[in-house]
C-alpha cells in the first residue's frame, strides 16, 4: 500500500495564464515533489483536470521534438477560461520515466533513425514507466471525486478509472504538429495508442 502524500504547503502563484493557488506535495518514500495548480473549488465532481508529465526539454526550454509545452500552456489557458480546474506536474516523469540525461541519450538515437519507443528499447529502458499513485493520492487529497480529463493517454485515464477517481469526459488534448515531432506524434498514435488524429 502506497503511503498518503505530504501537503508540504499552499500559495498564490500569479502566471501568465492567470491566477492559480500551488499546493506542493512530497512523496514520503522518495522525496519526489509535485505540484497542483488549482483555481476555484475542485473538491467535487466534473473538475476539468490534466495530469502533466514533467518534460523539462518542452516545459521550460520550448523543445520542438514533442509537444509538452505547448500542451501544458494550453491546459492552464483552458482552466483560467473554466475558472475551475486542476493541473498536476508530476515529477519523475520525464521522458515517460527514464529520467533527464537518458531521455537525451534517447534523442541521440531518434537522430539516427529510432522512433520513441525503439530508443528507449534499445537503451534497456522501458517504453514509458510512469505511474500515477501519487496523482491519484493528491487529486484524492484535494477532494476530486470525477474530472473531466483533458488527455490523450489511454494510460491516465484507466489509471484515474482503476483507483476509483471517475472520468466523466476525456477532453480531446492535441496541439498543431510541427517539422520536428510530427514521427514523434504518430509514434505515439500507433505504437502507444494516445488518441491522436
Amino acid at each position: 500500500m502506497t503511503p498518503p502524500l505530504e501537503k508540504i504547503a499552499s500559495a498564490r502563484l500569479p502566471t501568465r495564464h492567470g491566477e492559480f493557488d500551488a499546493h506542493a506535495f512530497r512523496n514520503p518514500d522518495n522525496g519526489v515533489e509535485h505540484l497542483a495548480l488549482t483555481i476555484g473549488e475542485v473538491a467535487g465532481d466534473g473538475v476539468l483536470a490534466r495530469l502533466h508529465s514533467e518534460c523539462l526539454t518542452g516545459d521550460a526550454f520550448g523543445s520542438l521534438r514533442c509537444d509538452c509545452g505547448e500542451q501544458l500552456d494550453r491546459a492552464l489557458q483552458r482552466i483560467v477560461q473554466e475558472g475551475r480546474g486542476v493541473l498536476l506536474y508530476l515529477r519523475g516523469h520525464e521522458g515517460r520515466g527514464i529520467g533527464l540525461a537518458h531521455k537525451i541519450d534517447a534523442y541521440r538515437l531518434q537522430d539516427s533513425g529510432l522512433d520513441t519507443v525503439d530508443a528507449n528499447l534499445a537503451l534497456g529502458l522501458p517504453v514509458d514507466g510512469r505511474e500515477y499513485h501519487d496523482a491519484v493520492n493528491m487529486l484524492q487529497q484535494l477532494g476530486v471525486r470525477s474530472v473531466r480529463l483533458m488527455s490523450n493517454n489511454t494510460q491516465k485515464l484507466d489509471a484515474l478509472e482503476a483507483a476509483g477517481i471517475t472520468i466523466l469526459e476525456r477532453v480531446e488534448h492535441i496541439v498543431e504538429a510541427n517539422d520536428e515531432n510530427a514521427a514523434y506524434l504518430e509514434t505515439k498514435r500507433r505504437r502507444m495508442g494516445h488518441l491522436l488524429d
